[in-house]
């Protein structure tokens, strides 16, 4: 068993694309591996800013022997009458390295076919991996891939080095004109020279003794270890960033961390407008003491070794002191005025060229915030509150700080509310309407700042879609996927709107005079409605439905999306509830029948056979049952019971299809037969969903 280490040096790669590179690197790899035959052992990938590297462990030595069976011509034209091969198979058995003799004759399709059994050798592991190292380098993608030079290649950086060792022997080959060996190089700055390698086994070893932690697991821990450690020595504690320290992490090769402190008078400004230039611009941890409160120090991390650190610490402190100051101004500015009077300078910025500027669609969330207010009957405080929120919510927009600091956007608007006068709860909708911001984030708490969200990115999907854009499987300029996921996780925690189609439909009524009425109508509307649909298959699977179970509920009467949430959870928990499972079976067959059937009423003096006289009974006596709840009181307890009420049709759905024939000849009872089979189909479908959909219990 061999050992194999490819590693591509490069010019520094953005460390947002490190990630998404070293997971190709390992699945492409294995993928070659496998598609050879060549079995091994394990495979991973390392990787800094200036190398990307392949290990893989217990290689064998060349891809398993297989026998591939092969078709030729048909039987006809192979064999003459008297059974002698024609030209056609003789040089079929030539193509395939056989003897005439051992060709075969199978039935295949609609005929008769020759066959050959040809024995495929495996490749060596050296000529599997010549092969397989320059294809994987060129397999790669980036976002925004680079050629150099007059080379006809493209890179994520220019290639400078290649190492391709397989038990320390080269695997030559050559690419982006780059010839592989076994010459490295280490830290671009604490090494001189280049580094023979001797291969995978030794590769973090050899590493680390020019200055290069290759491991980007170990590199990480160190760099959480270090920064804790200074942080720590300042009397107090990094705040934790995964995103930032996996940032920082493939910035460098071999991390150094240090402490510096800042200006106390800084820390009377708000944390985020301390921490954000400290964390996006510098990248910087901001450090809190033992109670949660910011301390006037910071921890960074340098590509090096402790050489010079204080020149390096006096350097950054230079630069943080810079921002910080320019902070201060902003927030000093900024407050010179009131939030409401940055309003008028919303008219310059323009939302999108065919829907207006960032004023007009503050105007439509407005309006869409007073509707929906009043469809909810939420209350007028609630009301005042949210029209109130929704005329500031963009104001701080055209502030000084979130111009410079965009990524503070609604999180000033809270802090300049308050400066402002305006009530706290005003502020705090003002920075909730942004929410949920990314997948895993929280959703407004509060209803007011719960509606002008809803407002704000409805009002979004449903103008964007009225003038035609839509999002593709690569593009999504407008983020819609996440403001309609948005939607959905804010309509599910306040339980809001019975009918999600009524949402859409008031979002594009409330662009009516602003786009012409062709771009507002019914092929939008259901444009709009099988777009969230997708969005909550995607909930829902993601809480462990079944895909037959959202299949169900989709198919079934499309109100409120709780409902959809509740009656999958129902589903899931009573699908091995054997009346259900026999439910089943009597609805398929219910269904099967009448799909294709004309509506027909069903007339009970026209039933004659005990079997379906008590199914008829029974259906009256479920439909009775299920009446006494209304839509809203439809929660998932509900619904078990709603599946429990239903299931009390089985027992009588199977008796009656052993007693009597649907098609009766006589018109009459043959209707009324299809009729109540209909029934039954119907109180399913409006109350669970279509559940011919479930493939089983």
């Amino acid at each position: 068993m061999s050992d194999y280490l490819l590693e591509i040096g490069t010019e520094e790669i953005p460390a947002v694309f490190m990630g998404d590179i070293l997971r190709q690197i390992k699945a492409l790899g294995e993928k070659a591996l496998n598609e050879r035959r060549i079995s091994f052992e394990s495979a991973e990938a390392l990787g800094t800013p200036r190398r990307l590297a392949w290990l893989v462990y217990g290689i064998a030595g060349k891809g398993a022997d297989v026998e591939e069976e092969v078709r030729g011509p048909a039987k006809k034209a192979a064999f003459d009458p008297e059974g002698n091969p024609s030209k056609a198979a003789q040089g079929f058995a030539r193509s395939q390295g056989v003897r005439i003799e051992d060709l075969t004759v199978k039935a295949h399709g609609n005929g008769e076919y020759v066959f050959a059994v040809r024995k495929v050798e495996g490749q060596s592991a050296p000529e599997a991996l010549r092969e397989i190292a320059p294809a994987l380098i060129g397999a790669l993608n980036f976002p925004k891939p680079m050629r150099w030079g007059s080379l006809d290649f493209y890179f994520v950086r220019p290639i400078r080095w290649i190492v391709s060792l397989l038990d320390g022997q080269v695997v030559p080959f050559e690419t982006a004109g780059a010839a592989a060996g076994d010459r490295s190089r280490g830290h671009r700055f604490l090494s001189k020279g280049d580094v023979v390698l001797s291969g995978a086994l030794n590769y973090r070893e050899e590493m680390k003794r020019c200055f290069v932690m290759a491991d980007p697991r170990e590199r990480r821990d160190e760099c959480r270890r270090q920064i804790q450690e200074a942080a720590g020595a300042c009397g107090g504690k990094a705040e934790e960033d995964p995103g930032l320290l996996e940032e920082v992490t493939f910035l460098l090769e071999w991390p150094a961390a240090l402490a510096g402190d800042f200006d106390r008078s800084y820390l009377n400004m708000p944390d985020e407008v301390v921490v954000t230039p400290m964390r996006e611009h510098q990248r910087y941890f901001p450090v809190r003491d033992s109670d949660g409160r910011l301390m006037n120090r910071f921890v960074t991390v340098r590509n090096g070794n402790e050489r010079d650190l204080e020149t390096v610490r006096a350097g950054n402190e230079r630069v943080l002191a810079a921002r910080l100051s320019d902070a201060r101004f902003f927030w000093d500015e900024d407050r010179k005025q009131l939030l409401e009077a940055y309003l008028p300078k919303l008219r310059g910025i323009v939302f999108q060229e065919k829907l207006g500027t960032v004023a007009q669609k503050v105007s439509r969330v407005e309006a869409l915030t007073d509707v929906l207010a009043a469809r909810l009957n939420v209350g007028e405080t609630a009301r005042r509150d949210a029209l109130r929120i929704a005329r500031l919510c963009k104001a701080d927009l055209v502030t000084h700080m979130v111009y410079e600091f965009p990524e503070l956007q609604g999180v000033m608007g809270r802090y300049y509310a308050l400066e402002s006068g305006e009530k706290e709860a005003v502020a705090q909708g003002i920075w909730e309407h942004y929410k949920p911001r990314f997948a895993g984030d929280t959703v407004p708490e509060s209803l007011p700042g719960a509606l002008v969200a809803l407002a704000d990115k409805m009002d979004t999907i449903a103008g964007i879609f009225a003038i035609g854009i839509e999002p593709t499987g690569s593009q999504d300029p407008y983020a819609l996927r996440r403001q309609a996921m948005g939607v959905c996780a804010i309509v599910l925690k306040h339980r809001l709107f019975h009918s999600m189609q009524d949402l859409i439909r008031i979002a594009l009524d409330n662009y009516e005079g602003a786009l012409p009425a062709e771009q507002l109508g019914g092929d939008v509307l259901n444009r709009i409605r099988a777009f969230f649909i997708m969005r909550i298959r995607n909930i829902l699977s993601e809480e462990g439905a079944r895909h037959d179970v959202i299949d169900a509920v989709l198919s079934g009467e499309w109100g409120a999306l709780q409902s959809l949430e509740d009656r999958a959870r129902a589903l899931m928990a009573m699908r091995k509830d054997q009346a259900f499972i026999r439910l089943l079976g009597g609805f398929t067959r219910a269904y099967n029948l009448t799909k294709k059937a004309a509506s027909a009423e069903v007339d009970a003096d026209v039933l004659n056979d005990p079997a379906e006289k008590q199914l008829y009974a029974v259906l009256e006596q479920v439909k009775a049952a299920l009446s006494r709840w209304s839509p809203e009181e439809l929660t998932e307890a509900r619904y078990i019971q709603v599946i429990q009420e239903l299931s009390q049709l089985a027992e009588p759905i199977d008796r009656f299809f052993e007693a009597v024939m649907v098609m009766a000849e006589d018109q009459k009872l043959r209707e009324s037969r299809i009729g109540l089979l209909q029934k039954i189909v119907a109180v399913s479908v409006r109350f669970i969903g279509d559940l011919s959909k479930i493939t089983d219990g």
